[in-house]
């Protein structure tokens, strides 16, 4: 079967599985030993994020999470190898929408990570909304160990510059329990409770209803890198556009009787 014919269908994916548990979905990467990422999975995760629709229409939060004993230990390091200047723009493109599809995903997205996630894991856990550890898991940036660039820039959003750069430079990795006090990852538990973690939180989430939280993700990507005012008039004009939908009615008036609210959670 072709990569494309895979990704036309979840239940024919190789390296992702899919718990569809309706508002709340969980995805895993599957590709033993270590979840290293190749060129098919690229494809596999590209599709079932930028076609999420297709694949979990009813699906309001997601979980991402890997299956074995690590989260994504990075890039499969057999593709690095054979990379030269001619195949490297097309492998990089392919890459970038990957992530892209990740952060662009118009559902809030929460990484449960535990083991290693290096590299390429690093920034699929960094193009996440929020990011839950367990304690086994460590974070890095081998790049410069390996002779390639990249994942820099995701890993700032879990760190400060200074100290990204001192495990960019390093080809370093720390524990998660030691990142926490920056503020990029949400929180670091026992291993064992990692899931149970994670989907409390998407549960907290997902009482909302779909128009907000997809609204609402719209929004934050677009002023992520907007200064103060800008990004405030950004949001007012989703606030525009979510008005108009029965949901956002139901939300007010809600709040305004003293009740549970009774979402449609239709598009």
């Amino acid at each position: 079967m072709t990569v494309d014919a895979a990704a036309s269908d979840p239940r024919q994916f190789r390296h992702l599985t899919i718990d569809d548990r309706g508002a709340i979905a969980v995805v895993s990467f599957d590709r033993s030993p270590v979840n290293a990422v190749d060129t098919d999975m690229c494809h596999e995760i590209r599709a079932l994020f930028s076609r999420l629709d297709e694949y979990l229409p009813r699906v309001r939060v997601l979980v991402l999470r890997g299956e074995g004993k690590h989260f994504c230990a990075g890039h499969d390091f057999k593709e690095f190898a054979s990379l030269t200047p001619q195949n490297s723009p097309g492998r990089q493109k392919l890459v970038r929408e990957t992530f892209a599809a990740v952060y662009d995903c118009p559902v809030p997205v929460i990484a449960a990570v535990h083991g290693v996630a290096m590299g390429t894991g690093v920034a699929l856990a960094a193009c996440c909304d929020t990011i839950i550890c367990g304690e086994s898991a460590r974070l890095g940036v081998p790049e410069v160990g390996v002779g390639v660039m990249g994942g820099a820039r995701h890993m700032r959003r879990l760190v400060p510059e200074h100290v990204m750069r001192t495990l960019y430079f390093t080809a370093g990795s720390a524990p998660a329990a030691d990142l926490l006090p920056y503020g990029g990852i949400h929180a670091v538990v026992p291993d064992e409770q990692l899931m149970d973690t994670a989907l409390a939180l998407a549960e907290r989430m997902a009482i909302h209803s779909r128009a907000a939280l997809r609204h609402a993700k719209e929004s934050l990507n677009t002023i992520e890198f907007m200064d103060l005012k800008s990004g405030y008039e950004a949001e007012q004009r989703v606030t525009t556009r979510l008005s108009a939908h029965p949901d956002s009615q139901e939300a007010r008036n809600a709040v305004f009787e003293r009740r549970t609210p009774e979402y449609s959670h239709s598009a």
